[in-house]
């Protein structure tokens, strides 16, 4: 009988500290993101849930979704703006559809390596830009990366722009992009992400364009010959908030949140630029040919992208280059 009662005292403490520690944080968040849990967008997020638990002593909780499984990119950064939604990682394509400003990041080689990314995004253009989605309901918390992207195809090197023309690329559903390859002779073909590894298998496209992390995630490999370095775009992966929601929340995990995701988004910009250099080892080992390109003779290609955008985005791009550390 005293065994008894000493096991029910004790299924009674675990009782009470197991609902102590589920209902010791006064908020509990949900970030989504597109890639598998495997990936480091995984991991900072992760890192991200740690600081933010750590500076508001514990008081709110990130849980993080890889894969999508809060919903397509465009539907999480929608259900942000209506407040169903807490955060997302995502990208400047999707965003632009929300606020078409921050598609000036987009334009084809406009950063001439991470370092000048890295200046605009943190300093003065960053935060201007940052600031129009507020009026879309979305705060933005920080941007993180998912870097230079390649060209990858089936058919023949990539080395100069002619090399394009003619082979059949996925680009994902952005008027930069689809006209980036336009300019370049290519059939820009838009298409959903998961679609591509079949796209590329059937032979309905020839080719795709992506950081060298997605070659080796979803094993383009398989289906693909040549990788060329072009580093066409460098793309951002802002991390946003419900404005909503982030206006309903004290001044000091207001400051958490965003002192939290400046911690993760240097953790992953790191992981990022160690993932790039470590999957291009790896694409070489399983067989595809890398290529450097004839980077200014694709620079100058693309300069009809820019005519065409001088009135929508000039007077930031200009501002944009003038930040370039290389001049």
């Amino acid at each position: 009988m005293f065994k008894k009662g000493l096991i029910l005292i004790f299924v009674l403490v675990l009782f009470s500290v197991s609902s102590f520690l589920v209902s010791a944080a006064e908020y509990t968040f949900r970030v989504g993101h597109t890639n598998p849990s495997d990936h480091y967008y995984q991991f900072a997020l992760e890192y991200f849930a740690e600081k933010v638990a750590e500076k508001t002593d514990g008081k709110v909780e990130i849980l993080v979704f890889p894969a999508d499984q809060l919903g397509g990119q465009r539907q999480e950064v929608e259900g942000c703006t209506m407040g169903t939604h807490d955060m997302v990682l995502t990208s400047t394509m999707v965003l632009s559809n929300f606020e078409p400003t921050i598609g000036v990041f987009d334009m084809p080689f406009l950063f001439t390596n991470r370092e000048h990314a890295y200046i605009v995004a943190d300093g003065e253009i960053g935060a201007e830009v940052a600031a129009k989605l507020e009026p879309v309901g979305l705060k933005l918390l920080a941007y993180w990366e998912n870097g230079f992207r390649y060209i990858t195809n089936s058919k023949r090197p990539i080395v100069e722009p002619e090399d394009v023309k003619g082979l059949k690329i996925r680009v994902p559903e952005s008027p930069v992009f689809l006209e980036t390859f336009t300019t370049l002779g290519a059939a820009a073909t838009p298409m959903a992400f998961g679609e591509v590894f079949s796209a590329l298998q059937l032979g309905t496209v020839d080719g795709q364009e992506n950081p060298a992390g997605h070659v080796i995630v979803n094993a383009f490999y398989e289906v693909q010959k040549y990788i060329s370095l072009t580093g066409h775009f460098y793309t951002y992966e802002p991390l946003v908030m419900s404005k909503n929601l982030y206006d309903s929340l004290s001044t000091d995990i207001q400051k958490a949140l965003m002192e939290a995701a400046a911690e993760a988004r240097d953790y992953e910009r790191q992981a990022s630029q160690k993932f790039d250099e470590d999957c291009l080892v790896q694409i070489k080992e399983k067989g595809m040919t890398i290529l450097e390109v004839d980077k200014p003779a694709f620079q100058k290609a693309v300069q009809p992208v820019y005519d065409k955008y001088a009135d929508k985005y000039g007077e930031l791009i200009e501002r944009i280059k003038a930040l370039d550390p290389t001049k």
